[in-house]
């Protein structure tokens, strides 16, 4: 199938997207998604980094009007803020299970906020699960695990709206994919601007998983 031929992506969000400072000359996701793209095609960055899920919906204000697909990858900034949850004392398992039940609602509360605005604007949607980055080993992985219930929440709700995901946990495999434990690097970028560039259709290659819910 031949990609449409013309479309305006704008990237939401934070560092994932917004990466520039990180890439050490190389381009940004923003520009590799300009080179990969048809010639008819936009690419808007509107993401910041640092941004948290809460600080999104200011972009949204943004959005130009002849924007056709919005792209988000947030929720990393929120999983640094409730960082502290690795080392907080507990008596048992089950505590420690309901110390991240207890933020992970409150994320959940913000998140399904914003999605609801990202989707009233009437546009396609695709929403960036979190990677896991390139951590040192001995907090690779509960790093790891705890993402999964921030994941969790994005997944559900994304799959709730029907919206299109990339899981950047299977995009950004290799040390060289960031430029410190948690951004992207040009390498990554590339990986990063790719996986749009084939999920909005602008390019071929998609490979579509279906999901029933609800």
């Amino acid at each position: 199938m031949n990609p449409p031929s013309t479309g305006h992506i704008v990237l939401l969000g934070d560092s994932i997207f917004d990466n520039g400072s990180y890439t050490r000359g190389e381009p940004d996701v923003v520009g590799h998604l300009a080179s990969l793209i048809p010639w008819t095609w936009r690419a808007t960055l509107l993401a910041v980094d640092g941004a948290s899920t809460a600080e999104v919906g200011s972009q949204l204000d943004r959005v130009p009007s002849d924007a056709t697909h919005l792209v988000l990858s947030v929720g990393g900034n929120d999983a640094l803020l409730n960082s502290d949850l690795l080392e907080a004392p507990a008596r048992s398992s089950a505590e420690v299970l309901l110390l991240f039940a207890s933020r992970i609602d409150a994320f959940e509360k913000g998140y399904r906020c914003l999605i609801d605005r990202l989707i009233g604007l009437k546009r396609d949607v695709t929403i960036c699960t979190i990677y896991n980055g390139a951590l040192d080993p001995e907090l690779a992985r509960p790093a790891r695990v705890a993402l999964m219930t921030f994941n969790d929440v994005i997944l559900r709700v994304a799959f709730g709206y029907r919206a299109s995901v990339i899981d950047l946990r299977g995009i950004c495999v290799e040390r060289s994919d960031y430029a410190n434990p948690i951004e992207p690097s040009g390498t990554g970028g590339w990986k990063i601007a790719s996986a749009i560039a084939r999920a909005v259709g602008a390019t071929p290659g998609a490979r579509a998983s279906r999901v029933i819910t609800g």
